[in-house]
């Protein structure tokens, strides 16, 4: 697939590898383990936000295959594979769907063929391309092998701008990518945020920072500017443990706790 094991730098920290970590993963190296560890240190409730980041990312995935029917899905920062993976969410309720994971970290693509186990009736494939250049994504040969752009497609963006790094226009990539999609077509999206945990946030964003890998926290606002032009899928942008939450535990979490807001909106 084109990948070499040169490709990989297991001497610095890198976001998705961290998030491996915090999520209790063994697909990360020493410098990740240390990054997160000092992330840990100043904001206790990391693995809490990334635990419930996995979680609303399968909650907005049922919503859009069982409500909104979606069969079409494109997943970008994918990251290393977490059972259960946004395939198996899906073609668990449409077996038929087909989904386009992305991602520019070889390390992912070591894992790809865990991505790519689709159920027969539909299909899964993974492109290596990156984000900062959404051109490399919509003409990816997977992704235009695999979906059909004439018809409905979800383009899920979960806690991945907030990693572009900061000399990018973050909203400018996204309405490249949006403005691709067909009517009818869904965004899923999560951001961190300072809103309520603003000294514990800047002090994880600094270990971040240190660790060159930097971040991007959201107030409201700004995340909300994501999904202009859009419409919002209720409850719209909320701390992500209180949308359409599944489980009484995720009553009993604070917004400080979880420290990330997300949204669904649909393209009309």
């Amino acid at each position: 697939m084109g990948w070499s094991a040169d490709e990989i730098d297991t001497e610095s920290a890198h976001s998705a590898r961290m998030y491996d970590y915090f999520l209790g993963g063994k697909d990360n190296y020493p410098p990740d383990q240390k990054a997160a560890e000092k992330v840990l240190l100043v904001l206790p409730n990391a693995r809490t936000i990334a635990k419930n980041n996995r979680y609303f990312m399968r909650r907005s995935a049922r919503m859009l295959a069982e409500e909104a029917g979606i069969r079409q899905f494109l997943d970008i920062g994918t990251g290393i594979p977490t059972s259960p993976n946004l395939h198996e969410v899906i073609q668990r309720i449409a077996p038929e769907s087909r989904i386009v994971y992305t991602d520019n970290d070889p390390i992912v693509l070591t894992h790809a063929r865990a991505l790519l186990t689709s159920d027969p009736q539909g299909k899964t494939a993974y492109a290596e391309a990156d984000l900062r250049d959404p051109g490399s994504i919509l003409n990816a040969p997977e992704l235009l092998e695999t979906l059909d752009m004439s018809k409905p497609v979800a383009l899920m963006m979960i806690s991945i701008l907030h990693f572009v790094p900061p000399e990018y226009d973050h909203y400018a990539i996204l309405d490249e990518l949006v403005s691709a999609l067909p009517p009818g077509s869904y965004l899923a999206l999560t951001n961190g945020t300072a809103d309520f945990a603003p000294e514990e946030m800047k002090r994880a964003a600094d270990v971040y920072a240190a660790s060159r890998v930097p971040v991007r926290q959201r107030p409201k606002n700004e995340i909300e500017r994501f999904f202009h032009g859009l419409e919002l899928v209720e409850p719209g942008v909320v701390p992500i443990h209180r949308w359409r939450p599944d489980a009484p535990s995720l009553g009993e979490l604070t917004d400080a706790e979880v420290s990330m807001y997300g949204g669904v909106a649909r393209k009309p």
